[in-house]
């Protein structure tokens, strides 16, 4: 969206009309903001109030901004390259998640953004049996727990991110796979494997290919947005209706991005 400055000019009812296109297009940008901290903040509770962020931690003088970002020689993986959606494992995942390009390498780096609403629609016969009336397991602990994939062995890596994996990560919460979007009612399949590491009630092998063959209808390429960023754009996007992953191909390039997220549209 353009012709906007968020931390300026935005009235009430261009607010609706940004929650509104949110709601409807799942992703928005708007580029060319200038934000710093205090005004990403300003703008983030324009739309509601601030999510909790686990295991990552927040940036100095903050609460609630983390920083997602990659040194120009880093060697650790990729972080979040797998498809999520943000904190899934919690009671309340955050509604939305509010990312502010600072610095952008000339290429790579894009996040792809896959249609969860559009995913349900589309669904198989069979897989649609398969997971219908059924909730997934969600956890934190294959990422983040002390053995995860951003544990204890991470931590030894070139990582630039301050993340801080504990052990409560090995909690669990249940959300049912198929259910209509709080806000829009449309039927969408919510987060996939990686965070969700079972089904209630289905045993475990079973869980796992109904899951991986889930996750394979989730990113199919017609359901999926690939974003390129800009220095001082913002991109805002629903985290109850779309799968998120980064991608590489900026190396030797530093890469800086300041995430804050939002626990429910006020």
């Amino acid at each position: 969206m353009t012709g906007l400055q968020l931390d300026s000019d935005l009235s009430h009812e261009d607010l609706i009309l940004c929650k509104q296109a949110l709601l409807s297009h799942r992703v928005i940008a708007f580029p060319k903001q200038g934000l710093d901290d205090d005004a990403l903040e300003r703008v983030s509770l324009k739309f509601g109030p601030f999510g909790d962020d686990p295991f990552i931690a927040p940036i100095q003088g903050r609460d609630h901004i983390i920083a997602v970002q990659r040194k120009a020689q880093e060697k650790a993986p990729i972080f979040a390259e797998n498809w999520h959606t943000d904190w899934s494992f919690q009671a309340q995942p955050p509604a939305a998640t509010c990312l502010y390009g600072i610095t952008i390498p000339p290429h790579g780096g894009d996040t792809w953004f896959a249609d969860q609403i559009a995913a349900a629609k589309a669904l198989p016969p069979d897989l649609r049996k398969a997971i219908e009336g059924r909730r997934a397991i969600h956890s934190a602990k294959l990422p983040y727990a002390p053995s995860g994939v951003y544990g204890d062995e991470d931590r030894k890596t070139d990582r630039s991110m301050d993340i801080r994996a504990d052990g409560s990560a090995e909690s669990t919460t249940l959300h049912h796979l198929l259910s209509p979007h709080p806000d829009t009612q449309e039927e969408r399949i919510f987060g996939c494997v990686g965070y969700i590491i079972g089904i209630d009630g289905v045993p475990d092998d079973e869980a796992l290919d109904i899951l991986m063959r889930l996750v394979e209808h989730q990113g199919k390429e017609e359901f999926v947005y690939k974003h390129r960023w800009e220095p001082g754009m913002l991109v805002i996007w629903d985290n109850r209706s779309v799968l998120h992953r980064a991608t590489g191909g900026y190396e030797g390039y530093d890469r800086l991005l300041h995430r804050t997220t939002v626990k429910e549209f006020s």
